[in-house]
């Protein structure tokens, strides 16, 4: 077992039933984990929903929690493969044109200079990546991650992050170039 931190403690503690620590530790990764699911979906309605869901998660598997990753890679395990189901879930349904204006209506209520910038022509570009080459962007350069960080998040190896960085570089090059 690795050497625990003072977070990881906080956590051991909540995994034993302290739901003081529990408590702290949401109120702790809240904002970070709506940041995260806000970059992979693109509306803060969306990133609501699976920060609601993420927290759920976190507090009924706490006590799985076993101190063997850090805490962080935890949540951002659960956080990630809870934005991968809201996408795989919205993909299923097919949109119709009134619910479409009515989620521009609402992403609009809500604009902040951080939704324009995540917003914008280059996240919009990132989010439309094939998936793998998306969550090695998203996990590295919006969650700035290092390689093994995002590897342990996606479930992969350093050298398969850097090979989706570079495929990705090379498509969003390609796509800006052309729309330009």
């Amino acid at each position: 077992m690795r050497p625990a931190g003072a977070e990881d403690r906080l956590a051991l503690a909540a995994a034993a039933g302290d739901h003081a620590a529990l408590a702290s530790l949401l109120d702790t990764y809240y904002e970070p984990i709506h940041r995260m699911a806000w970059r992979w979906c693109g509306s803060a309605d969306r990133a609501e929903d699976v920060a609601q869901d993420v927290c759920v998660k976190i507090a009924g598997g706490i006590r799985a929690f076993k101190g063997e990753a850090a805490f962080a890679t935890w949540v951002w395990r659960i956080t990630y493969n809870a934005a991968l189901d809201h996408l795989r879930r919205s993909d299923r349904q097919k949109p119709t044109p009134e619910n479409e204006i009515m989620a521009l209506i609402d992403d609009a209520s809500h604009e902040t200079p951080e939704t324009n910038a995540i917003d914008g022509d280059l996240w919009r570009a990132v989010r439309a990546l094939p998936p793998q080459q998306r969550d090695a962007v998203l996990l590295i350069y919006a969650e700035d991650m290092s390689h093994a960080e995002a590897a342990a998040v996606m479930g992969c190896n350093e050298k398969t992050v850097s090979w989706h960085l570079h495929t990705a570089r090379k498509t969003l090059k390609h796509r800006l170039e052309a729309a330009e």
